[in-house]
């Protein structure tokens, strides 16, 4: 229950995303790597966004996956994200 009380704000403000430490391109799609610190431990968390019909549209990535390095978490992020676009491509903005 903390955890979903942390994500969804209800926390103590110790978990959530920061601003982004990397940028990068995949099939399209931007991902914004953003590792959301949660106690001694990093949560993936980045925001996937493309530009549709010339509106931006984002999604905000969180997996419930932890890592004690900020590096690590940045290069899970990254594999989560290009993992999710191959799977669900645009439907992940609906």
């Amino acid at each position: 229950m903390s955890f979903l009380k942390r994500i969804f704000g209800g926390g103590d403000g110790s978990s959530s995303p920061e601003k982004p430490i990397a940028e990068h391109q995949h099939e399209g799609y931007s991902i914004a790597v953003t590792p959301m610190k949660d106690g001694g431990q990093f949560r993936v968390c980045g925001i996937i966004s493309k530009e549709i019909e010339g509106a931006r549209v984002e999604h905000t990535l969180i997996r419930a996956d932890l890592f004690p390095s900020k590096d690590e978490c940045a290069d899970a992020t990254l594999r989560k994200a290009k993992q999710v676009i191959r799977e669900q491509g645009d439907g992940i903005f609906r």
